[in-house]
């Protein structure tokens, strides 16, 4: 058993012991055994339960999954802090004078006048930051671990600072219909489906950006409406007497016009 104190309130320094406890001699071989690699998914999860707590708007909830978060980022800092790179310490050295060097309306002697300056100064520090000299070099570096589609949209953000961008939704939208003839083009030649289908997604990324619509929480809405329409269509078969696969492609249609009436 290790040398711990229990008490009845933790704080941040108790939750960087208890990392170093596990990691250490005499500790938990599971967390010992870990590297960056083998938890990198680990820390994509804690953040996406963190989400659908704030979605939920459950606090609580909300609470506990921050500090599973924080647990990644302690767990990543102590394996580097093990083998002589940066510590927690030095995180949080970096992240205040990231956040210094980006408010200079707060800390310096900049001047705005609303949030778009804000907006606007903190895109211009970041990409000096990052010496991001052209735009394309700041597309390069949205990170390509994002969900696809909000990384569409990220990319068509910055492609808009160069003025190429449709001026209203209207030309995104003849733009899916122009893509999807070229995807019809390309199911008859059998050649570049998969190229063309990624054209009229982000042709939809485009249209759901002008139109003010974050494309990854409508198509986790269209995904919620199905399964609920589904559950439906399953449920007024089984009334029915019926199994949903056993009944045709029509008659499935008919409980799903159904289920559409009901939702």
């Amino acid at each position: 058993m290790v040398d711990f104190q229990y008490k009845e309130k933790y704080d941040i320094n108790d939750y960087r012991a208890i990392m170093v406890l596990l990691r250490g001699e005499g500790g938990c071989p599971w967390d010992a055994a870990q590297t960056h690699e083998s938890i990198r998914r680990n820390m994509l999860e804690e953040a996406y339960e963190a989400v659908a707590a704030i979605d939920k708007h459950d606090m609580s909830n909300l609470c506990e999954e921050l500090g599973d978060l924080q647990m990644q980022i302690l767990f990543h800092a102590g394996m580097e802090e093990e083998k002589g790179g940066f510590t927690f310490d030095d995180v949080c050295d970096e992240a205040c004078k990231k956040l210094i060097h980006r408010h200079p309306h707060v800390f310096g002697t900049t001047v705005v006048n609303g949030t778009q300056d804000v907006l606007k100064n903190w895109d211009a520090i970041k990409r000096g930051e990052k010496g991001q000299s052209t735009v394309s070099k700041a597309m390069d570096d949205v990170a390509e671990t994002l969900p696809a589609l909000w990384r569409a949209e990220k990319i068509q953000k910055k492609a808009r600072k160069t003025g190429f961008d449709w001026p209203d939704w209207h030309g995104a939208r003849d733009k899916i219909l122009e893509e999807i003839g070229e995807l019809e083009e390309a199911v008859a030649s059998g050649s570049g489906v998969a190229e063309e289908m990624g054209d009229v997604l982000a042709a939809a990324v485009n249209l759901a950006r002008l139109l003010d619509v974050d494309p990854e929480q409508a198509l986790h809405g269209s995904c919620d409406r199905f399964v609920e329409r589904f559950r439906f269509m399953e449920q007024e078969a089984a009334r029915r007497g019926q199994a949903l696969e056993s009944l045709s492609l029509d008659e499935q249609e008919e409980l799903w016009q159904l289920a559409k009436k009901n939702s």
